[in-house]
């Protein structure tokens, strides 16, 4: 019997599992998770309209030396003010497109108020450029204006297609 080939015992292996990969994947999903959750809650800026229902008292703006309003009518026509519709800071005044009308426009006030905000204390904040397209101007008006914005270097410009009364009217008579 000595001849006889043993029986070869394979090694049991331990029964234990390692779980420290898994932690970690299910901590970093957890984490990944919670901050997607986190961004893509909607981000919302109050918007004061001045509705306060209390008086006849115009609603407080601030900085409004610092907005020029740039409405764009029909016929390539461009309506411009600074300030409040109701109490503007330059005159409604009607403008062409090109070097010697929006653009030149837009250089002069830009500068006259980085001017006044190094004044203050405050280098480097230039005019905020509302654009209001009407519904009787065209598509083309509007990338005009954006490329008149690049051109004289303007970062804060908002496109909005409201109008105020007093804006209607202004551009109903021009």
């Amino acid at each position: 019997m000595k001849n006889l080939p043993q029986k070869i015992r394979s090694k049991k292996l331990s029964a234990r599992v390692d779980l420290t990969a898994m932690v970690s994947v299910s901590f970093l999903l957890i984490i990944f998770f919670m901050v997607t959750i986190e961004l893509a809650k909607p981000k919302v800026i109050v918007y004061d309209t001045g509705d306060r229902g209390c008086c006849e008292c115009p609603p407080p703006h601030h900085g409004e030396n610092r907005s020029m309003t740039i409405m764009l009518g029909k016929n390539n026509k461009i309506i411009t003010y600074t300030g409040l519709p109701y109490v503007p800071i330059d005159a409604p005044k009607t403008t062409k497109y090109g070097k010697n009308g929006i653009r030149k426009v837009l250089f002069e006030r830009n500068k006259k108020v980085l001017e006044y905000s190094a004044a203050l204390g405050k280098p480097g904040r230039g005019i905020t450029v509302i654009i209001k397209p009407s519904k009787n101007s065209n598509y083309g008006n509007l990338i005009d204006i954006l490329d008149e914005m690049a051109i004289a270097k303007i970062e804060a410009y908002a496109i909005i297609p409201e109008f105020t009364p007093e804006e209607t009217k202004l551009l109903a008579s021009n």
